[in-house]
């Protein structure tokens, strides 16, 4: 079986964790094992971890300022080390936030083996996020946090996100991420053509 690999990208609030558990779901339905990686979530478990690194990385979050590029690497190159067997398919949504990261994750598919991953880009604008954001009320989404988000897309995420675009190693894929869940969905199983 030839593993395949989506990483998700978008602004905060555009669905891509829901597009993700969706598309994850859908592969299992055609038993395809898939390994879900979604950092922020990992990130939530490490803050729960009794130990130094955990105490800095949650005052930095406190503080509403980003996380070192390393942990994130670490993060999700655990999770392919211990895990990835070479039999299952990849969903990563919350990885390359900045073109460091990606480098590193370009590295582990040609390690890996991985050939033409999938990337999509759910293309929502800075006013549709900040909304989408404000809506689901989540302790984090305070208006000065959510701009610092947006921010940092621009500065961080879209350098990451041009690594990919235009490289033929990659399958680069835009959505309207504007459209029902139902929509986007359909959308990316079409392009995804699975």
């Amino acid at each position: 079986m030839n593993s395949r690999a989506i990483l998700f990208f978008g602004r905060s609030g555009c669905g891509k964790g829901t597009q993700a558990k969706l598309l994850s779901e859908v592969l299992k339905s055609k038993g395809r094992e898939v390994i879900y990686t979604e950092t922020g979530s990992k990130f939530r478990e490490f803050l729960e971890t009794d130990n130094y690194s955990g105490k800095i990385v949650g005052d930095i979050l406190k503080d509403g300022k980003l996380i070192p590029v390393f942990l994130p690497i670490w993060i999700w190159t655990d999770i392919l080390v211990k895990n990835f067997t070479g039999e299952q398919d990849l969903i990563l949504d919350g990885l390359c936030r900045r073109r460091e990261e990606s480098i590193a994750l370009d590295s582990a598919f040609d390690f890996y083996k991985i050939e033409k991953p999938n990337i999509i880009l759910m293309n929502v604008s800075k006013d549709w996020s900040y909304t989408r954001m404000m809506e689901r009320q989540r302790a984090d989404d305070t208006p000065e946090k959510i701009q610092n988000r947006l921010d940092w897309y621009e500065k961080d995420v879209v350098p990451s996100i041009e690594y990919f675009r235009g490289n033929p190693k990659y399958n680069f894929i835009e959505i309207n991420g504007e459209q029902t869940i139902e929509k986007v969905h359909e959308d990316i199983i079409k392009a995804l053509n699975f």
